[in-house]
């Protein structure tokens, strides 16, 4: 979903764009960061007893696992299972 008018888009892109490369590499990590802690919070507000291992996995799912097909999401949960 995109409710953004195109204006206001390119508005903003130019106001990234005028940051300095470092900025827009730590801004960018800062969003990632709070993506992931909502994530998380999340997962233990549904699961509150859930493992670090099981936690990763749920993590994975949720960020990444519409990246990868049936077949690839198995087999990176099966990796992420291991000790």
């Amino acid at each position: 979903m995109n409710d953004t008018s195109p204006d206001v888009e390119a508005r903003l892109r130019d106001l990234f764009m005028q940051r300095s490369g470092n900025d827009r590499v730590r801004m960018v990590s800062e969003m990632f960061d709070l993506a992931r802690a909502l994530v998380v919070a999340r997962i233990k507000a549904e699961s509150p007893d859930v493992t670090p291992q099981e936690l990763r996995i749920k993590i994975f799912e949720r960020m990444y696992g519409d990246d990868f097909d049936a077949d690839a999401r198995a087999r990176i949960i099966a990796r992420l299972r291991q000790p």
